[in-house]
This record gives structure tokens, sequence and C-alpha cells, in this order.
């Protein structure tokens, strides 16, 4: 198999994991492929890349049968905007802490690949968000698979947010700012702000506001085939917009607007695999320091 590797550095306690990785691939006679980026990662830690090749262009990963994601969920992030419309599976394995989506743990890889080898594993289309605009942004990486978020800057005071779906007055959120989350997103950032936990594959955003102004604001659900638009203000003539975690400050009178991207991000899922058991592990449900 041709197997491209992505990360965007890593402790020097995963050198050793990482280069046992590598062999272990060779071993089983895969063509490896590192991006530039995890390239320069490796060479900084004078990792040797024996027998590996460089993904010089994005347009390689059409022929790459995978990509694997070495980091945590940030990595993972960037591995989807570095994919984007080739719709190369993802496979993430968990250098981090938390990992909700780099779910495979190091200790767990060599079965992972055992299971890849045997084809005993399914492939999620998580729903990303895309972003409109009158002026480029993002380096035209417009696209992301947590969230959206429009964010006051700095210190300065709060903002409103007229908010539209499908150009049907929504709400004026006065707000420190307002989130709009996929699915795969809800564990994320909205989930801090207040907003709820929806199952990957459930056809919905939800947009949460952040520290609103009027306590009797919630998050509210709609349809992922729904059209947002934005009209923002502000004392401050400018604002931050975000997409997972690449952001830009913006000017006030740039009209936006977000909507289900036309293609989708393909993670790798085991049979084993459980959204539900990962929510109770990660989130501590049921744990009661007195039992």
């Amino acid at each position: 198999m041709n197997l491209a590797i992505h990360g965007i550095g890593f402790p020097k306690e995963s050198i050793p994991f990482i280069q046992n990785l590598i062999r272990t691939l060779h071993k089983q006679k895969n063509n490896i492929f590192l991006t530039d980026r995890f390239t320069k990662s490796l060479k900084s830690n004078q990792v040797k890349l024996e027998g590996c090749q460089p993904l010089d262009m994005r347009e390689m990963l059409v022929d790459m049968d995978f990509i694997i994601s070495l980091g945590g969920d940030g990595t993972l992030l960037d591995t989807v905007s570095f994919v984007g419309a080739f719709e190369t599976p993802i496979l993430g394995i968990n250098l981090g802490r938390l990992g909700f989506l780099a779910t495979i743990a190091k200790e767990d890889t060599e079965f992972a690949f055992d299971a890849l080898m045997d084809n005993r594993f399914s492939i999620e289309d998580r729903t990303l968000i895309s972003l409109v605009s009158e002026t480029p942004l993002f380096n035209g990486i417009n696209y992301g698979m947590n969230e959206f978020t429009i964010h006051k800057r700095d210190t300065s005071s709060m903002i409103t947010v007229h908010t539209f779906i499908d150009g049907e007055y929504l709400n004026s959120y006065w707000a420190d700012g307002l989130i709009v989350a996929t699915p795969t997103g809800s564990t994320g950032y909205s989930l801090s702000c207040g907003g709820p936990l929806i199952s990957p594959l459930a056809k919905n955003f939800v947009l949460t506001p952040v520290s609103p102004h009027n306590l009797n604001v919630r998050p509210i659900i709609v349809s992922d085939d729904s059209e947002i638009s934005f009209k923002i203000e502000g004392r401050s003539k400018k604002f931050l917009i975000s997409l997972d975690s690449r952001s830009t400050a913006i000017n006030s009178n740039v009209r936006l607007k977000v909507k289900k991207e036309a293609f989708v991000a393909k993670l790798v899922k085991f049979h084993d695999y459980s959204f539900f058991d990962t929510l109770r592990q990660k989130l501590n449900w049921g744990f009661d320091m007195r039992n």
C-alpha cells in the first residue's frame, strides 16, 4: 500500500515510537511518503528517514491508500485541511492526551495496522463546514471539520452577531462570539461554551453563543442543509474569525456565510470503536470519587 504520514510536531519521547512505526510499515512492504512539514519535524529531531519518500505535491494524495495523522486532535484537524477534496482516508494515531478524533493509542498501533491489512475497518464520512465570503480567506482552505467561529478581538467590548438561517432572521447575539459547530466539533469549543453533544454522523450544525449577554439565549441545532449568514456590529472595526485552529482578523463590513462543504473527511474506524465508549472514557461519565 501507499501510505502517507503527516505530523506538525511531537514530543521527543515519541521519537522511538515513530522510528519503530516507520520500520514496521516498511517490513510490511508499504511505500511510505512523508509530508514536507512532518519531514522537517523529523529532521530537526535527527530522526532517520531511510526508505521514506517525500510527498512533494498534494496531488500525490490521489495515489495514497491512507494518510496517517501522528499527533493529537489538532494534528488530525490539520491533516483534514491538508487532504481537502482528495478525500484520502485518514488514520489518527494519538501521541497526545484527550483524543476524540485521533483514537488509536500508541500501544494499539500493531493491532490497528493488522486490522488495516486484513480490511477489518470502516470509513466514517464526517461533515465539513465551508466559509463563503466576498474576500478570499485562509489561503483558499476555507473549510474545517470542527467549527467556524466569530469572536471579538482581544479585550474589546462584546459584539452583536445578526444571524440568518436560509435568509430568515434567527437572532442577534450580544456576546463575545458565536460558534457554528459540526457534529464532530460538538465535543470541542462548542462543548466548553455549553453546547450539546451530537452523534458524529448526525446531519446538523449547532450554533452556540460565547459568553452571551442575555442569559436566556441557548444553543440551537439546525439542519446541515442550511445556509447560515451573518452581519456583525461592534465598537471595533475588526473582529476575528476562525476555522478549527486557523484564525484571521477581518473587517466588520465583510459579509460571511457558512454551509456544508461539498466533500467530506473520511476517517478510518476499526470495528471495536464506539463513539459512546469514547465519550464515557474521555469525559469520565459514571466516575465517582466516592467509589
